[in-house]
């Protein structure tokens, strides 16, 4: 169910990830971001994602709840893994028509899916473990030198934890509104993808509103 997602939540805590101070949380995500895409072979891509998954264990909160907030982007990451796996080079190990799957494409779709992961999961842990007060007090004072050039940096730091926080409620709202379609008979289950897609124009029409 679209409810299920748990991107963009507060989980309550005790753990030492819960008591770290926001700014130092945030800083730290940003540094981890740079070490994920700076990882260039296999050996620096494992130590990410074993340090990744010891942060993530050290939140004492389920790991099937960072699963779900996988749900969101597993389409996107299929897709681009999928993608990834026609653009390299190296020994061919499939050809087929034009396309071609080699060595290095299917290092790249690796690479990608795994990044991905890693850094949406990572992410979750920061608004698993922050509350929203905290997030939007962290953003302003991180942010807090740009003033100097007459930036609302209030605004600013408010409008992305509100934009985070909402995706729950938006979620929520989506799951009661699909709910009600069904029980109208709408049909959003099967059929190809077009049809799946024009089910859900009566689904976002009175989500907006």
């Amino acid at each position: 169910m679209v409810r299920d997602i748990t991107l963009g939540q507060f989980m309550p805590g005790h753990s030492f990830i819960h008591r770290l101070d926001a700014r130092s949380k945030i800083v730290l995500l940003v540094g981890f971001i740079v070490f994920i895409f700076l990882a260039g072979n296999y050996i620096s891509l494992m130590l990410i994602t074993m340090a990744s998954l010891l942060v993530i264990l050290s939140t004492k909160i389920s790991f099937r709840m960072y699963l779900k907030s996988m749900k969101v982007i597993l389409f996107v990451v299929v897709l681009t893994g999928i993608l990834n796996l026609f653009y390299g080079s190296g020994n061919v190990l499939c050809e087929w028509w034009i396309f071609k799957i080699t060595e290095g494409g299917i290092n790249n779709a690796v690479f990608v899916i795994v990044r991905i992961a890693v850094l949406v999961m990572i992410s979750s842990v920061l608004t698993f473990t922050t509350s929203p007060t905290d997030l939007t007090d962290a953003m302003e004072r991180l942010l807090k030198p740009l003033s100097v050039f007459h930036i609302k940096v209030h605004e600013i730091a408010m409008m992305m934890t509100i934009a985070l926080r909402f995706i729950p409620v938006l979620l929520e709202e989506t799951d009661k509104i699909m709910n009600a379609q069904k029980a109208r008979g709408a049909d959003m289950e099967s059929g190809n993808i077009f049809k799946r897609v024009k089910a859900l124009i009566p689904v976002l029409i009175p989500l907006f509103v």
